[in-house]
């Protein structure tokens, strides 16, 4: 079966390049004779990478063979991630959504069926948007989300035609393989006091660096842990990093990991600390898959949607929500019963990788 997978992927975010390693190796576990192709902004790089065949995914270049891998392809997986979205800004056909929603159109201009996999929908905030996903996606032959919020925003946006289904983020089907390659990178004297930290630049909000760096302070004048932050957005987290590190007294005691680890590098990491806290969801669901207790940072309805799923949400808050005080008592009260919440965190993660591997079998059964 030939397949064109579409989404954010070649831009050096590590939640997406994880979707696509997920997508990839549970296609071909259950389709063995899978043929691939993916747009992508690093197409050489992808292309070696996953052993695919890839195609640039901006319309300035390779439109023809955007045109000819569809017209080839049996179905355009769209996603997965949060690619129907205009927190960006969307301008006529300018913008994340009308991108993802025209690729859509052109797979239907090409007879090509299209199935929404395990998106995350959302926010849609914009009278053009939500006119745009009206039109276009109502255009796919079958939806699959990752959280019932988005099933629910579908529906008020008008797009009912296509069935919707609830599974969870395809990445909890991710399959790790073990590799020290970050641990081996730090000058660590002791690995058994490492907390993970995930932050991101998310508008104009500062406020929250310098509250996650009291909350890391804290915790290493009462625990004497080792915070890593765990850029997942290559230089656009790590300088998130340095702005929390900048109000922190005892910055000297933290580490930044490089920028250049790939996805499965990054989740053996996460798995070998005692907690997370976090702000990038795939950076929590790494911390899912391997069972670490964590402290979600929810900026948007995707991470509270995963924390409330994975038993998490009672220790987390609402970014601009953020009671230091609390959240340093949540994480010493974790890592004091760390075992405990592990055993949590593990057995939800084991009802949401089924969930996820359920975006590949309802693939086989409506498209096969």
């Amino acid at each position: 079966m030939k397949f064109v997978i579409s989404g954010f992927y070649g831009l050096g975010n590590t939640g997406d390049e994880a979707i696509l390693e997920a997508i990839i190796y549970n296609l071909r576990d259950q389709l063995p004779n899978s043929d691939i192709t993916v747009f992508s902004l690093s197409p050489e790089k992808t292309a070696k990478e996953h052993k695919v065949k890839s195609v640039y995914r901006g319309w300035k270049q390779q439109f023809k063979e955007k045109v000819q891998a569809l017209r080839r392809a049996d179905l355009l997986i769209s996603g997965g991630g949060g690619l129907l979205q205009d927190t960006y800004p969307t301008r006529f056909l300018f913008g994340p959504l009308p991108y993802y929603l025209l690729i859509v159109f052109l797979a239907k201009i090409c007879g090509t069926k299209v199935m929404f996999f395990s998106q995350g929908i959302g926010p849609v905030t914009s009278t053009w948007g939500k006119i745009l996903m009206k039109i276009f996606a109502n255009m796919a032959d079958y939806v699959t989300v990752r959280d019932q919020y988005s099933k629910d925003l579908l529906e008020q946006l008008g797009v009912r035609r296509p069935e919707v289904v609830v599974t969870s983020d395809i990445v909890f089907a991710f399959q790790p393989r073990t590799d020290t390659a970050c641990m081996d990178s730090l000058p660590l004297q002791n690995r058994d006091s490492l907390v993970a930290v995930s932050v991101r630049p998310w508008f104009d909000q500062v406020k929250q660096f310098e509250q996650i760096a009291q909350i890391l302070d804290s915790l290493i004048e009462e625990r004497g842990i080792t915070p890593v932050f765990v850029p997942m957005e290559g230089h656009h987290d790590a300088k998130a990093s340095e702005k929390v590190l900048a109000h922190m007294k005892y910055s000297k005691h933290c580490h930044i990991l490089g920028t250049d680890f790939t996805p499965n590098q990054y989740v053996n990491f996460i798995g070998e600390c005692q907690l997370t806290i976090g702000m990038r969801l795939h950076a929590l669901i790494f911390s899912t898959i391997k069972s670490v207790p964590h402290i979600g940072l929810s900026y948007d309805k995707k991470v509270e949607s995963l924390l409330k799923r994975n038993g998490m949400w009672e220790f987390s808050a609402v970014l601009e929500e953020m009671d230091v005080e609390e959240l340093t008592e949540h994480a010493l009260h974790l890592l004091n019963e760390r075992e405990k919440y592990s055993g949590i965190v593990s057995r939800n993660a084991a009802e949401l990788k089924q969930e996820a591997l359920r975006n590949v079998e309802l693939l086989k059964e409506k498209f096969m």
